[in-house]
C-alpha cells in the first residue's frame, strides 16, 4: 500500500509513500516505549535544547517548508509561510516554560506538608489532520516532548511530505530515535496503537466523526484523550458595529486557508437594521477575491485540499439550494483545473435544511437575518458545535455580557477567532475536549502526582 501526495491546485501526483506493516508499527511502539523510559529523566534543559533547535530548523527554512505545504495541501505561500513562524512560536513558547509550567505546586493544607508534582505518562499517539500540517503536529507534540513523554503521529494520508519533513527536522535536532515518531499507517491500525498496553494516551484533531471513533477506543482501553474536532463558529454582528471594519474581519474569518479552518468564521449571525448595508459590503469583498496558483503572492482564493473536498462541500451547498436556500455570490466551481470552488455566500438558510448545523468546510458563508441580540444568541447556541465565536460591536462592556452566553471554548470581541501560543485553545459540545496550547495544554498528558510529606507537626 502506498500513500500519494497529490497537488491539489493539478490533481498531479507530486510523490509517493510506503506505509508501514502492523508488525513494524508494533515494534515502533516499542521503540518509543524504550525511549521514554530515559527520556522521562532528562533534565528541562537537555529537552529544551533539542526543541529550541527545532524551532531554528524552522525560522532558517521557512521558504521552503512553506513551498512544501503549498504544493501538498493547497494553502497560500503566504499563509504556509505564517504557519512555519507560528511552529517556531509554538516550539519556543514550550521550550522556555515548560520548566515553570510543570514545577511542583504547593497545597494548602491545615495539618500536612503536600505538594502537586507533574510528570510525564509514557508513549502518546497524535492523530493529525491536514489542514495546518505543521501547525497541528507542533502543538501536540513540543509541549508533550518537553514533558518528558514520547509522541508517535499517524499524519492525514494527504500531507505525506509534511509528515516526513517534520520527523526528518526532528531527527537533525538531534532528539533520541523514539522520542518522535512519524507513522505511515492506514487508519485501521489507530485501535492496535491505542489498545497497546504500552501507549498511554491519544490526541486526535480532526472530525466529529473521527474524534467519536478515537474517544470509544481511548475509552474502551482507559486511555487518556483529547479531542480538537469541528467548529460552525458563530460571527454576530451587532446594530453598534463598525460595519466596515466588521466586513474586513468576516471576510477574513471565513476566508482563512481557503475556509478550510475549524474556527473559520461560517455563520454570519446579522442584527436586523444593519443586515443590508453588511450584506452588501461583504457580497462586494467577497466578489474581488482572486482565485489563482496558491504560489503566487497575489492569489486569495487558494484550492481546497483535494478534489473530494471540492466535490463533497458543491454537493452540501446544493443540497441547501435545492432545500430553499438563497444564492447571493458564488455556488459553484470555476471552470479550471484543480480543487477550487468559488467564494460563496448562502442566505435563507433554515433548520431543516442539512447545512444548518453542518461545518462547510471550505469557501462558503451563510448569513442569518436576526431581529435583535437575543434572537442572536439562542442563534449562535443552536448548533451541536462549540468550539468559537466572535461579537461585533463598539460597546466592549455588552460584548463580554454576550461573550459570557455563547456555548463555546472560545470567544473574541472585535477580531476573528485565532490561535496564539499562549492562549488556550479547544472546546465543548460536539467540537470536543481537552485544552492545547498555553500552560493548559502541556498539563492535558500528565500524572498530577499528590506529594504528602506528613503532618507539619511532623
Amino acid at each position: 500500500m502506498k500513500i500519494f501526495s497529490i497537488n491539489p491546485a493539478t490533481n498531479e501526483t507530486i510523490e509517493t509513500f510506503p506505509t508501514l506493516s502492523k508488525d513494524e508499527t508494533l515494534e515502533l511502539v516499542e521503540r518509543a516505549d524504550q525511549a521514554y523510559r530515559s527520556w522521562r529523566t532528562t533534565t528541562f534543559d537537555e529537552r529544551k535544547q533539542a526543541v529550541t533547535a527545532f524551532a531554528s530548523l524552522l525560522r532558517e527554512r521557512v521558504d521552503d517548508l512553506a513551498q512544501i505545504i503549498t504544493r501538498e495541501m493547497g494553502k497560500r505561500i503566504s499563509e504556509s509561510r505564517r504557519e512555519i513562524e507560528f511552529c517556531a512560536q509554538i516550539a519556543e513558547f514550550y521550550a522556555g516554560g515548560a520548566e515553570s509550567f510543570l514545577a511542583n505546586q504547593q497545597l494548602e493544607s491545615s495539618d500536612a506538608n503536600v505538594f502537586i508534582r507533574f510528570e510525564p505518562i509514557g508513549v502518546l499517539l497524535g492523530v493529525m489532520p491536514w489542514n495546518y500540517p505543521f501547525y497541528q503536529v507542533t502543538r501536540f507534540a513540543a509541549p508533550n516532548i518537553m514533558a518528558g513523554n514520547t509522541v508517535m503521529v499517524k499524519h492525514a494520508e494527504n500531507v505525506p511530505k509534511c509528515a516526513q519533513i517534520i520527523a526528518d527536522l526532528f531527527e537533525q535536532c538531534r532528539l533520541p530515535r523514539g522520542v518522535y515518531t512519524n507513522l505511515f499507517i492506514p487508519t485501521s491500525f489507530v485501535e492496535a496503537i491505542v489498545s497497546d498496553l504500552r501507549v498511554q494516551g491519544v490526541s486526535l484533531t480532526g472530525s466529529e466523526r473521527a474524534g467519536a471513533a478515537v474517544a470509544a477506543l481511548a475509552g474502551k482501553n482507559l486511555k487518556r484523550s483529547v479531542l480538537e474536532l469541528g467548529g460552525n463558529d458563530p460571527f454576530i454582528v451587532l446594530e453598534d458595529a463598525d460595519i466596515d471594519s466588521t466586513v474586513e474581519f468576516a471576510v477574513k474569518g471565513r476566508m482563512t486557508n481557503a475556509g478550510q479552518s475549524c474556527v473559520a468564521a461560517k455563520r454570519f449571525i446579522v442584527v436586523k437594521s444593519v443586515a443590508d448595508e453588511f450584506l452588501a459590503k461583504f457580497k462586494q469583498s467577497m466578489s474581488v477575491l482572486k482565485i489563482g496558483d496558491p504560489m503566487d503572492d497575489e492569489t486569495t482564493v487558494s484550492p481546497l485540499s483535494t478534489e473530494q473536498a471540492a466535490v463533497t462541500l458543491s454537493e452540501q451547498v446544493q443540497a441547501s439550494v435545492d432545500a430553499g436556500a438563497t444564492v447571493l455570490l458564488g455556488g459553484d466551481r470555476p471552470a479550471r483545473p484543480g480543487a477550487y470552488f468559488n467564494p460563496t455566500i448562502l442566505t435563507d438558510v433554515t433548520p431543516d435544511m442539512p447545512t444548518y448545523d453542518q461545518e462547510l468546510f471550505g469557501p462558503v458563508a451563510t448569513v442569518y437575518v436576526v431581529d435583535d441580540e437575543e434572537a442572536a444568541i439562542q442563534l449562535a447556541n443552536d448548533s451541536s458545535y462549540g468550539l468559537g465565536g466572535s461579537i461585533y460591536t463598539r460597546d466592549i462592556d455588552r460584548g463580554r455580557r454576550i461573550a459570557e452566553r455563547i456555548e463555546s471554548g472560545m470567544i473574541f470581541i472585535n477580531q476573528p477567532t485565532k490561535s496564539q501560543a499562549d492562549l488556550p485553545f479547544g472546546g465543548i459540545k460536539n467540537s470536543g475536549y481537552g485544552r492545547e496550547l498555553s500552560h493548559l495544554g502541556i498539563l492535558e498528558f500528565v500524572n498530577k502526582k499528590l506529594v504528602h510529606l506528613g503532618s507539619k507537626s511532623s
